[in-house]
């Protein structure tokens, strides 16, 4: 009787632990320079592999991406950097020189071209 009661006291206590840390998601937009359809899957793709990353759809037309992330996990601020990084601006934030430099031509900003 006392071994069923514990192996059921500990049972909750691992389920408890579950529902306790269900991740919080968050939502941002981000206006980058991205061009093309090349763009759209470079930027979501660098979002893919950003720790905490549930979810990122770049839209053509208005040249935002959409990221669903775990707030717990990353920030806006680390987000915005992996797009930087792969050669695109992000909100307020300037691509890398150097890997905007490698971008394809269609993947430049229009007056770069």
């Amino acid at each position: 009787m006392k071994k069923t009661i514990f192996i059921s006291m500990l049972l909750m206590m691992f389920v408890g632990v579950g529902f306790a840390q269900k991740a919080k998601l968050d939502t941002i937009q981000i206006k980058t320079s991205g061009q093309c359809e090349m763009c759209k899957e470079r930027i979501e793709r660098v979002m893919v592999y950003e720790k905490g990353v549930k979810n990122a759809d770049y839209n053509l037309e208005t040249a935002t991406v959409t990221v669903i992330y775990n707030a717990q996990k990353t920030t806006p601020e680390k987000l915005r950097k992996a797009i930087t990084v792969v050669g695109h601006d992000a909100d307020d934030q300037l691509a890398d020189p150097k890997a905007y430099a490698k971008l394809p031509t269609c993947c430049k900003k229009p007056q770069d071209r």
